[in-house]
């Protein structure tokens, strides 16, 4: 059998490949973009970027009833946006295999929270698998699909960001060809009338129960026992840390968490002494083992929040093991004590602090240059500009979830109206505006408030490695589609004062945001430049001439990384330099050329 190196995330797209899987669907979010990426290679699978999770899931719901293997993809926080529709295939089943990833991102790497989605297993009432390497994230990609076949229910695949950016070695297969089983009406059990769903929820009832006797027996849960008398009850990449500090333990390694196997947890428990759960980032395995009357070290000691690692892990529970000694359990007998490993060295941390900066010839900030020194209040979005929020800029006063800002800055003006002279004003992406904004900027003008939209075209989705949009013209598979125009969006939406600019001419720009403000009313600005990255300029880099400068500091308001000061004049750092010409634009002595 073939052996490749691949990601979590390429394992994952792999997975559904060799499952026989005909559609996927996603919107772009770390850490599970490269999903939907990988899987697009393989011509046999169907792939699109969807405007948002909730119609990635839809889409993906709609081709399992029709008989297709279906996948959705999205990082936790999109899991929110598609809970209706989540909740609602849980009633309706699956026709053909249905598989949702979150992928969840304790420590924030590039999120705004560390929920645990195992809750939302739950709470559906769907099986939740939790793979521990690339290898089980294939394996129970595909053993999922087969799942949700087999007990006609969505089935809910929780990675973290380890497991999905980690390469490790993964033995792959052929694709085993599935053939679209085609449309059969079934009224009762696709259309949620009242009638209907209650008999649904019912039938679901039946088919959790199923699957909780299946969770008891299937070897996605397994039991390794080792010489020392410590159990560990761990799933995801939890299990691998645990591993490596107690390699003496014994371990029940839990592939499926939902439904609970609480009987094999049970007989565990008799068979050690002390019994630890070691999990991210929720006890959700061990409220559910607490539940069961048994007695067990979790959270009590180690962290509710950010990544466990080796060090975190041993750390946290040095002291419940080898010195605990007379903690009894369940069964009665008192607690081994267990020599842990050697504490894994700490790198040296002498390097420099580099907070984020926005990239050399952003476009971003030409508009953030503009908006500053303004007496408004700014609601900021989700994407790479929200970087924007930081010195120099200050650009942002909320962030709080994908299309928020427009919905915030109507609330806000609705409640301060015309005792808080500053303007209200929303900071969005073009493809965060597909994403949720649209919605918002409609109530904006229906309800008529006094809030300037602008939206930063950059003609991709940056923040997530630039993947396409509605507004791109092409496809996740690169095919040319049409091309959606922000502007013709935005008057349709009922916006009548809207005004398209480029931020590269900054001078401009800031006259037109000058004229937007002072307009009663809403009213959308357009900044319309390609990101640097994509676009790739590498123009001449602009030299500062320090004859002319008189260290005014305009240019470096513009918080460019190429800018800097060097004896008491502005500098360009050439090697960083795009030649953009934002800082030529804006320095009012004409110093940089």
């Amino acid at each position: 059998m073939e052996k490749q190196l691949l990601s979590g995330d390429e394992a994952i797209a792999r997975g559904a490949w060799e499952a026989g899987c005909h559609v996927a669907a996603a919107y772009p979010g770390t850490p599970s973009t490269e999903i939907l990426e990988n899987l697009a290679t393989y011509e046999e699978v169907y792939c699109e970027w969807s405007t948002n999770e909730k119609v990635a899931l839809e889409v993906a719901l709609g081709a399992s009833i029709c008989g297709a293997r279906a996948l959705a993809t999205m990082k936790h926080v999109g899991l929110n946006v598609a809970a209706d529709p989540f909740f609602s295939a849980a009633y309706i089943g699956a026709y053909g295999g249905l598989v949702i990833v979150s992928a969840d991102d304790p420590g924030m790497h590039s999120s705004q929270n560390e929920q645990d989605n195992r809750y939302y297993g739950m709470a559906a009432k769907v099986p939740v698998l939790s793979p521990s390497d690339s290898q089980e994230a294939l394996d129970f990609t595909k053993q999922g699909f087969d799942l949700s076949e087999q007990f006609d229910i969505p089935v809910l695949l929780r990675i973290t960001t380890r497991i999905a950016h980690s390469n490790t070695v993964v033995a792959v297969g052929p694709r085993e060809a599935r053939e679209v089983k085609g449309y059969d009406r079934q009224s009762t059990k696709t259309i949620l009338l009242p009638a209907f769903a209650r008999r649904r929820h019912v039938d679901l009832e039946g088919r959790i129960d199923r699957l909780r006797e299946y969770t008891e027996q299937t070897p996605l849960n397994r039991i390794e026992q080792g010489s020392a008398k410590l159990g560990i009850v761990c799933d995801g990449v939890a299990y691998q840390y645990a591993r490596e500090v107690f390699p003496d333990a014994s371990f029940l390694k839990l592939g499926m968490v939902h439904p609970f196997p609480a009987e094999r947890v049970r007989r565990f428990a008799a068979q050690v002494s002390e019994l630890i759960v070691i999990e991210e980032v929720d006890p959700f395995l061990e409220m559910q083992i607490r539940a069961l009357g048994l007695q067990v070290t979790g959270k009590d000691r180690l962290p509710r929040w950010d990544e466990l690692t080796p060090g975190v892990v041993q750390r946290a529970l040095a002291g419940a093991v080898a010195a605990s000694g007379g903690v009894a359990s369940e069964a009665g007998t008192a607690t081994a004590t267990m020599e842990l490993p050697a504490e894994p060295p700490t790198p040296e941390a002498d390097l420099p602090m580099r907070p984020p900066a926005l990239c050399a010839g952003c476009p971003h900030m030409g508009i953030f240059f503009a908006l500053q020194k303004r007496k408004v209040i700014i609601g900021g979005d989700i994407g790479c500009y929200t970087l924007g929020a930081l010195a120099p800029h200050e650009g942002m006063d909320t962030c709080i979830d994908m299309g928020a800002s427009i919905t915030f800055a109507h609330g806000a003006d609705k409640a301060l109206g015309e005792q808080d002279p500053r303007k209200r004003v929303a900071f969005i992406g073009d493809s965060t505006f597909f994403h949720s904004g649209m919605t918002g900027l409609v109530n904006v003008a229906y309800n008529q408030s006094d809030v300037l939209t602008i939206i930063a075209d950059n003609r991709t989705t940056g923040m997530t490695g630039h993947q396409e949009h509605p507004g791109t013209g092409k496809t996740l598979k690169g095919a040319p589609t049409d091309c959606v125009d922000p502007e013709a969006i935005a008057r349709a939406c009922g916006i009548e004062q809207v005004a398209t600019v480029d931020p590269y001419q900054v001078k401009e720009t800031r006259k037109v945001v000058s004229e937007l403000l002072a307009h009663d009313g809403p009213a959308v600005l357009i900044t319309k430049r390609a990101c640097a990255l994509v676009s790739r300029i590498r123009e001449t880099p602009k030299r500062v001439d320090p004859e002319i400068c008189i260290y005014c500091k305009t240019c470096l308001r513009l918080g460019c990384p190429a800018l800097t000061s060097r004896e008491g004049k502005a500098f360009i750092v050439d090697t960083v330099c795009v030649g953009c010409g934002m800082c030529a634009d804006v320095c009012p002595r004409g110093a940089i050329s």
